[in-house]
This record gives C-alpha cells, sequence and structure tokens, in this order.
C-alpha cells in the first residue's frame, strides 16, 4: 500500500487544478489527490519546528547521560515523553538505549533519512475516497469542500455575527431564532459576494471593521403642542469608507427612519 500511494503523490497533475483524479481499482472506488499550497507550507513548518524541538531534546539528553549516571528507564521515560510531545515529526528519529555493564545507560540517535522523504512528498496531500464512481473530480472536490463551508458557518455565527446558542423553551422562539441567524448568514455571505465582486476578496470582516465606525446619532426635538420629533441621523463617511461604499455600489442614507415597538 505504501507504493501505491507514493505513486500517487508523484503522480503528474495540473498545478492550477487543486485536485488529480487516481482510479486505484473497483474495490477502493475513486481516490481523488488534492494539493495545496497553503496546507503543505504549513504542514512543513510544522514538521520543522517538532524535528527542531525533538533534536536539540535529545542532545540535551545525551549530553545529561553523559554527565550523570542515569539507568535505560530513566532515559527512555525521558526520550519517550519528548517523542510524545512532539508526535508529528517523531517518526523521523530512531533512538536506542545503550546499557553498560555498570548500570549507566547512554543515548543513540539518528535521523530517518525515509520519513523525511516521505514527509516532503505528502506535505500539502490529502485524499479523498468515494464509492460514488459516476462523478468528476471537481465534484467530489467541492462537495468535500462544502463540509468546509459548512464549519465556516458555524465559526461565523459565534464570532463574527456574535450569535450564541440561547436555550429557548417555546418552539416558535426557536424558530424565530434559527430565522434570525439564517438572515444574518445570507446578509454576510451577499456582501462577501460583492467584495469578491469589486476585487476586495471575498471575505468582509476587514469590510465590516472598516465601516462599523460609521456611527448613527437619535436627535430628538420637542415641540410646543408637547410632542417630540425623532431623527435618526448617519455619520459622515470618511474619505476612506466613502471610495469603499462607492467600490461595493452602495449609499450611505442621510438619515434613518425610527419606528416605535
Amino acid at each position: 500500500m505504501p507504493l501505491v500511494l507514493a505513486q500517487i503523490f508523484t503522480a503528474p497533475h495540473d498545478p492550477v487544478v487543486p485536485y488529480v483524479i487516481v482510479v486505484l481499482c473497483v474495490a477502493l472506488g475513486m481516490i481523488v489527490l488534492c494539493r495545496s499550497a497553503n496546507r503543505r507550507e504549513k504542514e512543513k513548518a510544522m514538521h520543522e519546528k517538532f524535528e527542531k524541538r525533538i533534536e536539540e531534546g535529545l542532545t540535551s539528553l545525551v549530553k545529561l547521560a553523559g554527565n550523570r549516571s542515569m539507568t535505560a528507564v530513566q532515559i527512555a521515560q525521558r526520550v519517550g515523553r519528548r517523542l510524545g510531545q512532539n508526535p508529528r515529526a517523531a517518526g523521523a528519529f530512531k533512538t536506542e538505549v545503550i546499557s553498560a555493564a555498570t548500570g549507566k545507560a547512554m543515548l543513540k540517535w539518528e535521523k530517518v533519512e525515509s520519513w523525511r522523504s516521505w514527509a516532503s512528498l505528502s506535505e500539502g496531500c490529502y485524499l479523498l475516497r468515494s464509492n460514488v464512481n459516476d462523478w468528476t473530480a471537481e465534484e467530489l472536490w467541492r462537495a468535500y469542500m462544502q463540509l468546509t463551508e459548512a464549519e465556516s458557518a458555524f465559526r461565523i455565527h459565534k464570532s463574527d455575527l456574535s450569535l450564541r446558542p440561547i436555550w429557548h423553551q417555546k418552539k416558535e422562539r426557536v424558530q424565530a431564532h434559527v430565522l434570525v441567524c439564517f438572515l444574518a448568514y445570507v446578509l454576510w455571505k451577499t456582501l462577501g459576494q460583492m467584495c469578491k465582486a469589486a476585487g476586495l476578496g471575498d471575505e468582509p470582516r476587514k469590510v465590516l471593521d472598516e465601516l462599523a465606525e460609521i456611527q448613527t446619532v437619535d436627535v430628538i426635538l420637542p415641540t410646543r403642542c408637547g410632542q417630540t420629533i425623532r431623527k435618526r441621523c448617519v455619520s459622515k463617511p470618511t474619505e476612506h469608507q466613502a471610495i469603499l461604499l462607492h467600490t461595493l455600489g452602495l449609499t450611505l442614507p442621510r438619515s434613518l427612519e425610527v419606528t416605535d415597538l
């Protein structure tokens, strides 16, 4: 199986398309190899970080064992603890604890080049397996990406929209809360599409942070007849905000209608 996977990872692919279709056999179904440049850089950095930690720890342990009288069990425990704290690069090292006749133990270690070769080959890659054989590679990949979009939607509700779970007791209130969450997410995605069309990316976070500085002011004017006139005015946007609104094709009203509930 590792040989088959190595053949998959080295299969030719179009660098523009983030997936490569590779059909192994009918029993295994369709397997799609996906490559991500960002994911590759992330995994590479993580491997280098954990490798450095393990190497520093093993080097220090070798010096410690040379200066102190340590048993094989004590050294093995420290090695296991160090490898357990950095599991992503634990396979890159081969360790051996040697016990002398005097009872003193020593540690020898070396790097496993085969692990490094495999890590360099597989970094940024993942496989999608499906029993649906009549889908194209793009359809299968996009179906998988919908899962990440659903997870992202929950994160947006909690972080950007600040919509936390509320324990409603009545059915109609639960439905109303779900409706508010859904409408808020629809507005978020709509603003994201507007930003994408305007060349501002597809994440409206920075746009909302910039426009959040626009304030509204309630002006209350008493009259002689005892009634009060309420008018909600919108502050004038800054030059940068005005350019941003123009790019998005939005017009900021000067005032808003006040509705008494």
